[in-house]
């Protein structure tokens, strides 16, 4: 059974931390500022704007006891990313979840925080929160239905969300818990600790920066290792930045992933609002949902019935 941390209130504190790569701290400011409007307190971490001269916004072990002292810290009620980039899995083995475990809170973010939340979900069965992170609410976009998608998360106030149909779409209907995050990461914690379990679950996934032939690589790997088995529905977001060789591959992003799954017959749909751009709603993976694709439309509608 997964467990739901505490949704926030007035007054509640949210910690800010980079556990990946750098981030200047100005380009915070506006999330922080909006945390505040919103009526949480924000404690920023050192790492954010951190005085590191590497790719990293600190050193593992900074970087480390930063998450580990936010994750034990009873007057943090929820840790959102800076950003994400790569790093956390330089880290997680040497994270200690006992106290979090006990108290848990909401862990927010996504891209290379997908890792944690691939951890929680299997080792630990807490819900988290995939969703935008601090460089999203910058100029007038903390205005957007994606950042106040967010809020409503955190506050506890039930997810009601639904796009336009896709011409690949597979209709149909599904009720399960909802996991994924980004690609690259559910398939680089394979055959770890981390290793997500997507049995019996609905499955959302989301990149950026690939080339098609490296994404179809990535869907085989879960197709291999059984991830596309026994779903209860595949919702696919959108794959940012994809570009092909010189030679072409010959299929699309959408085409391809069809293709991958079509020997199965539950419902699948395309260009779900997750991503690596403005169009990314806050998701609570853990947390059951209710699928629903018709020719007409889909939705996505946080069910009654938890994880």
């Amino acid at each position: 059974m997964i467990k739901i941390p505490p949704y926030l209130k007035k007054g509640d504190t949210i910690g800010l931390t980079c556990p990946a790569g750098y981030m200047m701290k100005e380009k915070a400011q506006v999330c922080i500022e909006t945390l505040q409007a919103w009526g949480f307190d924000v404690m920023v971490g050192k790492t954010l704007g951190s005085n590191s001269a590497t790719y990293f916004s600190g050193t593992d072990e900074e970087r480390r006891n930063e998450l580990q002292a936010m994750l034990d810290d009873d007057s943090i009620h929820a840790i959102l990313f800076g950003r994400g980039g790569y790093g956390v899995s330089r880290i997680i083995d040497q994270l200690d979840f006992t106290k979090f475990k006990k108290n848990p809170k909401w862990v927010v973010g996504y891209s290379d925080i997908t890792l944690l939340h691939c951890h929680l979900n299997r080792r630990l069965k807490i819900a988290c929160l995939h969703s935008p992170m601090a460089a999203a609410f910058n100029g007038e976009e903390y205005k957007n239905e994606y950042i106040k998608s967010l809020r409503n998360a955190l506050i506890g106030k039930t997810a009601r969300y639904k796009c336009a149909p896709h011409e690949l779409n597979r209709t149909g209907a599904a009720t399960a818990e909802l996991v994924g995050g980004n690609l690259s990461l559910i398939a680089h914690a394979i055959g770890t600790p981390s290793d997500m379990d997507t049995q019996n679950k609905i499955l959302f996934l989301e990149d950026i920066g690939e080339q098609l032939y490296s994404l179809d690589r990535l869907f085989y790997q879960l197709k291999r290792s059984g991830k596309f088995e026994n779903l209860a529905g595949l919702v696919i977001g959108k794959f940012t930045d994809t570009s092909d060789t010189e030679r072409p591959f010959g299929k699309t992003i959408n085409e391809l992933i069809l293709d991958i799954v079509k020997e199965y017959d539950y419902p699948v749909c395309f260009d779900f609002p997750v991503s690596h751009e403005r169009e990314n709603y806050a998701l609570k993976v853990g947390v059951s949902y209710d699928l629903k694709v018709s020719p007409r439309a889909v939705q996505l509608f946080e069910s009654t019935i938890t994880g």
